[in-house]
Parts: structure tokens; sequence; C-alpha cells
């Protein structure tokens, strides 16, 4: 038989509805999970660790072990800020990471971490199903990443000396905002930002080389930063700082899967937003905890003083970044409708 008339037969076989030709990636694979966030077990340690480890286990049991997860904490398998480029390439299968740090990468994705735009939980969790949430799925999934799990944190400020409550209290300060819209915020108080991955802030705090940094409630324990801080600002309550941290994975790793396992994947990744609500919002009750143990001055944001960090953030964060193309304008015009 000629090679043409081969490939000929071999196509009608394959086009049939009866046979179909296995392939390992439509039966099994071991997936890779990277986070940059201390390790723990499925009950012990930070939640977002704990939300992959459950997320894992309960995929592999719905899809009867075909599918297995390998969990990476603690930057263990790649950097931090490579992460994203990486499940946009095919090189790493799934990672739980802040959305902004892509942001050099992709400007629009710093709308996860846009000073005051999102003030609660409930407007976070909200976004998925809202205009907003749909335009940023729609622009993710063009540029390579499913979205598997909404997660949003609140967060607080960590200082080596007096708190940072008011926006006057930042001038002089050298801080890590965590994304470039916060940035220019801090910049606008007065205050000298740097720019790293919240798992080297404590580093760059032990030795005095920033003042104070802000992260989420959960970093602030996991990270044990009440070691090297004499201030705590909560955002337990009230906040102007919520970031989206959600669980994702490389389009093009997806795509090779069966709809069996994308639906089980897709299935556990909503099921596990109950969890991330939850226990980000118990985080930043326990983190006050955690801190007042140590000695340190713990405080609470106001109301007002949320809106006069939300009025120098519109000015220049949300001024900023609506101008940077038409999907940011439009993404942040479609946020604003929930605020």
């Amino acid at each position: 038989m000629n090679s043409l008339k081969r490939r000929t037969l071999l196509g009608a076989i394959a086009a049939s509805p009866l046979f179909s030709i296995p392939t390992a990636w439509a039966q099994n694979a071991v997936l890779k999970i990277s986070h940059q966030f201390p390790g723990g077990t499925a009950t012990e340690g930070d939640f977002r660790d704990r939300l992959c480890r459950i997320f894992a286990t309960e995929v592999e049991k719905r899809t009867k072990g075909s599918l297995k997860f390998e969990i990476y904490p603690g930057s263990s398998l790649m950097k931090v800020n490579s992460q994203f480029s990486a499940m946009r390439k095919g090189a790493l299968d799934l990672s739980l990471v802040p959305l902004s740090y892509a942001g050099g990468e992709v400007p629009e994705v710093n709308i996860g971490l846009m000073p005051g735009l999102v003030p609660s939980y409930e407007v976070g969790a909200s976004w998925k199903n809202a205009e907003v949430g749909r335009e940023l799925n729609r622009l993710l999934l063009d540029k390579g990443i499913v979205v598997v799990s909404w997660i949003w944190q609140a967060g607080g400020v960590a200082s080596r000396g007096k708190p940072i409550v008011e926006p006057e209290d930042a001038k002089g300060m050298k801080i890590r905002g965590g994304s470039r819209e916060m940035d220019l915020m801090l910049k606008a108080t007065g205050a000298a930002v740097l720019s790293l991955p919240s798992n080297e802030i404590y580093a760059a705090m032990q030795t005095g080389a920033m003042d104070a940094a802000l992260t989420s409630s959960t970093s602030l324990i996991s990270f044990r930063l009440e070691e090297v801080s004499k201030s705590l600002t909560t955002g337990r309550g009230k906040s102007y700082w919520f970031m989206f941290e959600p669980l994702m994975m490389s389009k093009a790793i997806f795509d090779k899967l069966s709809k069996e396992h994308q639906a089980a994947i897709m299935d556990v990744g909503a099921e596990m937003e109950k969890m991330a609500f939850k226990a980000a919002q118990q985080d930043d009750i326990d983190v006050a905890a955690v801190y007042k143990k140590t000695g340190a001055n713990v405080v609470d944001l106001s109301a007002a003083t949320v809106k006069r960090w939300q009025a120098i953030a519109r000015e220049t964060a949300w001024k900023d970044y609506a101008e940077k193309n038409e999907n940011c304008a439009k993404l942040l015009k479609l946020a604003e409708k929930l605020l």
C-alpha cells in the first residue's frame, strides 16, 4: 500500500465515531502545580498550599487516578515571576500566583491588584460572573491561560517602624506595593517603592532595605513577617487592598486533556472558591492576633481612610491603567460598575 492510500485509510478510521486513537494525554497525565508559598499539608499551613493539595486529591479521585498531581511549594520548581509565562508556553501545568505579577508581560492583568477598585470580598467574588470577569477571562484565554479557581485576598501593611495608616504616613518610606498600580499610588504619597515577590519580603525588611510591605494577610502570617515588624495595619473589616490570586492552568495543557478531565478540573476548581473565601477572611482576623502576640502595634482602617487612599488611586493608578490600551480602559469601566 502506498503512503497516500495509507494516510487516507488512517484518516477515515480516525474519523469514525466507533474508533478513537488513545493518547497519553487523553488517558493519563501527571500535572505539576507550582506556587511560592510555604508547603504544608491538606489540613495545616498556608491555605493556598492547602487548596492546591485538596484540589489535587479531589480531581484525582473524580478521574479515578487517571489525573495525578505533583505540588511544588516555595518556588521549588521555578521562580515566581517565571510561572505565568511558563504556563502560556505550556512549560508549566498549573500555578497559584498573584495575577498582577504578570503585569509587565500582559498589562491588562494589573487590574488584579488595583488599589481601591475592589472594596470587599463579596464584590471580588462577583467578578467571576459579571461583565468584568467574563472580559478578563476572555483576555486570559487569548493569552493561553485558563482560570481554574477565582480567589481574592485582602491585605495589610507590615512595617519595621510606625504603622502606615493614612497616606501621609508613607512619605519617605521604602515600601513594597506589589504591582505597578500600587506603586503609583504609593509614589503619590511620597514613598519610595521596591518591586519583589512576597517570598523575598522577609529578607528585605530584615536587612533594612525595605521599611514596609503591602501583602495579603495570609502572606503576612506564612512568611513570618511579624518577626521583622513592629507595626501592622490589618485588612480586616475594611481595606483598599484586594488582590486577585487565582489558581490557573496552561491552556495548551488543558486543551490536551479529555473533556471529562477538563470538566473535573473546572468543577473542583469552582468548589475550591468557597474554601478560599472563608480562609482569606479568617486570615484577616488571625493576622492581628499573630502580630499582637509579638507586641506589635496593630491598627485597622476606617471607612474615611479607605476613601482617602481610593481618591489617590483614582488620580494615579486608575488613570495610568486606563491609558495603557483599549482593553485596560474597558476592564476598568466594567469593574467600576460593581462599586
